[in-house]
């Protein structure tokens, strides 16, 4: 059996969402035992990104002012982003948009590893999906800056997979939200 088909996600955990009107932003925390720097070139190099990231990025995100594309995994026909780099402070502080949403990574030197933390605009309707989404991302993460990778578990591949569909109800139960069905019901009006 590989290392991907041993992996489990662990539960909902590290995840918050706060509420300011109409606008829902998803903090997500991950503790991960590597320097500030390794977690920075992971969030930032395009060859790590196409690892662990639910986004292909045609460049660096690791410079303010790049222009870089964002091409969504496995989105029906490619959904792509442009966007540009708006803070990248390495190792400490990266900004950028993505798909509509504001992106922002903090890394904190911790515990001789990093707490990194994801600031992300989102749509309410998709807050539970999306944490779900961004844990899976960062097991395969962590796992790829251990030296183990498990291939990158995103998009349509994620929401098939049993561990995605747990976390998804159990972030949807902590938020106290809806779990949203797939696909949305104003796709499936004919």
């Amino acid at each position: 059996m590989t290392d991907r088909e041993q992996y489990t996600p662990g539960p909902a955990s590290g995840a918050e969402v706060r509420k300011d009107g109409e606008k829902w932003t998803l903090i997500l925390i991950r503790e991960l035992r590597h320097s500030p720097e390794k977690v920075w070139q992971a969030l930032t190099d395009p060859a790590h990104l196409r690892e662990w990231a639910p986004f292909e990025a045609d460049g660096s995100l690791g410079a303010v002012g790049n222009t870089v594309k964002l091409t969504t995994v496995g989105a029906p026909g490619p959904h792509v982003t442009e966007t540009k780099v708006k803070r990248a402070d390495a190792p400490k502080l990266l900004e950028y948009g993505w798909g509509g949403n504001d992106m922002r990574w903090e890394l904190e030197a911790h515990g001789g590893g990093t707490r990194m933390t994801l600031w992300t605009s989102i749509d309410r309707h998709w807050i539970s999906m999306g944490a779900a989404g961004w844990h899976v991302c960062f097991d395969v993460l962590d796992r790829l800056l251990n030296g183990s990778p498990i291939g990158r578990i995103a998009g349509p591949d994620a929401m098939k997979f049993g561990g995605w569909q747990r976390l998804n109800g159990e972030y949807a139960k902590q938020f106290g939200v809806e779990t949203p069905g797939w696909p949305p019901q104003s796709a499936q009006k004919s």
